[in-house]
C-alpha cells in the first residue's frame, strides 16, 4: 500500500521512514496484520475473504514461492520484501515473529470458530462453504470437547445430545472428561 517507499528519514513520519525501501512497513508486506484482517472479515461473515487472507501468508499455501522467499517453507516470516527492495519477495525474520501466534488465534478462534468465553466455548466457524464438515477436538478447562460441525442450512447446537440455544457450549461441570458437541449451520 505504500508506494513509492520513503527513501529518506522524515522526523514527522518517524520509524516507518527509517526502514530501507521495500522493507517492513516502508513498502514491504508486513505479515502481522493479516490475522487481524482475517478476523475482521470473519466478524462480518465475509468468510471466503477471511480464508483467502489466511492462504496468502500460510506457508502450506505459499509453497510455490519458497525459492523466492528463501525462508523455511513451514515457518511464518515477519515480512516479505516489497518491489522496491533489492530482493523482492524474500521473506525476513522467520521464527522471530508474532505472525504465527496471531495466526493460531485467528485460525482456532475465528476461522474454526472455537472461542473461549466466560460462560463457555462459543462455536461459530467462519469458513467458506467448501468446508462441508469439520471435526475439532479441544481441551478447555480440563475437559475434552469433541466438536462436529455439518452444513445443512439450519443452525442448531446440541451438547451431549441435548439441544442448546445460541452458539455457546456451557462450561462443563468439574470432573467431566468429555463433552460431545454437534453444530449444524
Amino acid at each position: 500500500m505504500l508506494a513509492p517507499a520513503y527513501s529518506t528519514y522524515r522526523i514527522e513520519l518517524g520509524e516507518i521512514s527509517s526502514y530501507p525501501r521495500g522493507y517492513k512497513e516502508n513498502g514491504g508486506i508486513f505479515c502481522h496484520n493479516h490475522p487481524w484482517i482475517s478476523i475482521a472479515n470473519a466478524e462480518i461473515n465475509n468468510n471466503d475473504e477471511a480464508f483467502n487472507v489466511y492462504k496468502r501468508t500460510c506457508p502450506a499455501y505459499t509453497e510455490e514461492y519458497s525459492e523466492i522467499h528463501r525462508t523455511e517453507p513451514y515457518v511464518y516470516c515477519q515480512m516479505v520484501a516489497g518491489p522496491e527492495a533489492p530482493t523482492p519477495g524474500e521473506g525476513k525474520n522467520s521464527w522471530l515473529t508474532g505472525t504465527a501466534a496471531w495466526t493460531f488465534v485467528y485460525v482456532s478462534q475465528h476461522l474454526l470458530g472455537v472461542q473461549p468465553t466466560f460462560d463457555g466455548l462459543k462455536i461459530e466457524p467462519h469458513l467458506p462453504p467448501s468446508f462441508g464438515e469439520l471435526h475439532i477436538e479441544r481441551t478447555w478447562r480440563g475437559t475434552r470437547y469433541i466438536i462436529d460441525v455439518t452444513r445443512t442450512g439450519e443452525q442448531s447446537l446440541t451438547v451431549d445430545g441435548q439441544p442448546v440455544s445460541g452458539t455457546v457450549v456451557p462450561t462443563a461441570a468439574t470432573g467431566t472428561e468429555e463433552v460431545h458437541v454437534a453444530l449444524t449451520i
